[in-house]
């Protein structure tokens, strides 16, 4: 038995035009008003998406009438259960182009996915003298748990660096990248600066040394298409919740060859084969590294958020976010004092910036009391703001079901918070 597709999805998903007022209808949380009586403008989508009514759907309709744990069981709600866990991973694989639905392990998100691998493949892999590659604009969930492994086994972290513009300096990848390497793990598409790296040639460099590539994902899927097959890539981690589904669910993509070979993550219930006091056998991938019941209806909402972004006209998509930014950089520029930090060519919807002798949760705070919802801080990014010699950044990032309109809000806030500090 498997999953069918969500059928509640939008007529607002229709391929002939990108009709933003249907989109929004889809998210009921954009219809809501926040502090002072003020329409909410959520420009914090980098931290996390809304949810399509569809998602939420889904994870209702498993709770009211589906609920159950999954595998072994022979009545009919675990089996329906089971359906939908199972059904999910398979629309995962063909989202993303996996060779096989095997390939696919759950997570909680993105950061469970990448300590995975630091933790089941690197301390069985890296030994001393070995060399674990990052670059200077990684999220602190791609960089502790390297940190983490290293100490274990030995190995070293070493750090390619970024330019002023936020691009990584790949004329300098020789210098980094050698017989030492092991694997290199990189962001797709950074969280602070929206740079969108060279993932495929990355991995190509990395593979020509015997090294493998992981990629951090959360950034990139709501934002672009993700062919892992393509990317050549040898792990890539997601995080539903950015995608547009719930919170608590992820997804690791590994090569097959690569699962297969790794000790478990975690020990307990359906990651084995038997248990004895003598001793224990492992079940096969993906559920080896699936201990203990899992999030199931989070799987369900990850299947509804696949479905409305499978029914997206992805080239309109992405095509309308870049229109955005660039109404958002031509009109940010126009404030005194503001300065733009990433400015890569090509880069994803997201701007950060600092104003001229205002902190960035000063600018925060008040722009709440606006109704704009904005991110402020370092962005787990602390490395990278030291590169830049600075604390924090307001970060404004975009989705496709933003308007022009709510930048423009951004804007007129921006131009209230300077009035008051002037």
């Amino acid at each position: 038995m498997t999953a069918a597709p969500n059928p509640s999805l939008s007529a607002a998903l229709s391929k002939d035009a990108w009709d933003v007022d249907r989109i929004r209808a889809d998210f009921p949380i954009l219809a809501r008003t926040v502090a002072n009586g003020k329409p909410l403008v959520y420009l914090d989508n980098a931290a996390t998406s809304q949810k399509p009514q569809a998602v939420i759907d889904a994870t209702t309709e498993y709770y009211t009438r589906h609920n159950a744990n999954v595998h072994r069981g022979v009545h009919t709600l675990s089996q329906e259960a089971t359906a939908i866990y199972e059904g999910t991973r398979d629309r995962f694989a063909r989202f993303i182009n996996a060779r096989e639905s095997r390939e696919l392990v759950y997570t909680r998100g993105a950061t469970e996915g990448i300590n995975l691998v630091a933790s089941a493949w690197a301390r069985a892999n890296l030994k001393p003298g070995d060399e674990v590659l990052l670059t200077e604009m990684e999220h602190h969930s791609n960089i502790v748990p390297w940190q983490l492994a290293c100490e274990v086994t030995g190995a070293t972290v070493r750090v390619l660096p970024v330019d002023d513009a936020g691009v990584l300096c790949m004329e300098q990848l020789d210098e980094f990248l050698g017989e030492r390497t092991r694997i290199v793990s990189v962001v797709h598409v950074s969280n602070a600066l929206g740079t969108v790296n060279p993932i495929r040639e990355l991995a190509a460099r990395a593979h020509a040394v015997g090294a493998l590539m992981c990629v951090d994902g959360a950034q990139a899927l709501q934002h672009i298409t993700v062919d892992v097959q393509d990317l050549g890539c040898d792990f890539y981690a997601f995080a539903g919740h950015k995608m547009f589904g719930p919170t608590g669910i992820g997804v690791l993509y590994g090569r097959a060859e690569h699962l297969s070979s790794m000790p478990p993550y975690q020990g307990g219930g359906d990651m084995i084969r038997s248990v004895s006091f003598e001793g224990t056998t492992f079940n096969e991938i993906p559920q080896r590294f699936e201990a203990g019941t899992p999030n199931v209806a989070g799987v369900a909402g990850l299947g509804a958020a696949v479905d409305y972004l499978t029914a997206l006209d992805a080239d309109a998509m992405h095509a309308y976010e870049q229109g955005l930014l660039d109404h958002a950089t031509t009109r940010l520029s126009e404030i005194p004092g503001l300065r733009i930090y990433g400015t890569a060519p090509g880069k994803s919807a997201m701007v950060s910036f600092v104003l001229e002798d205002i902190h960035p949760h000063d600018i925060g705070t008040i722009l709440d009391q606006m109704g704009v919802a904005i991110r402020t801080g370092h962005h787990c990014t602390q490395p990278l703001m030291d590169r830049y010699g600075i604390a924090a950044t307001a970060r404004a990032s975009m989705s496709f079901y933003n308007t022009t309109a709510e930048i423009d809000a951004l804007v007129d806030g921006l131009g209230k918070v300077v009035e008051m500090f002037a």
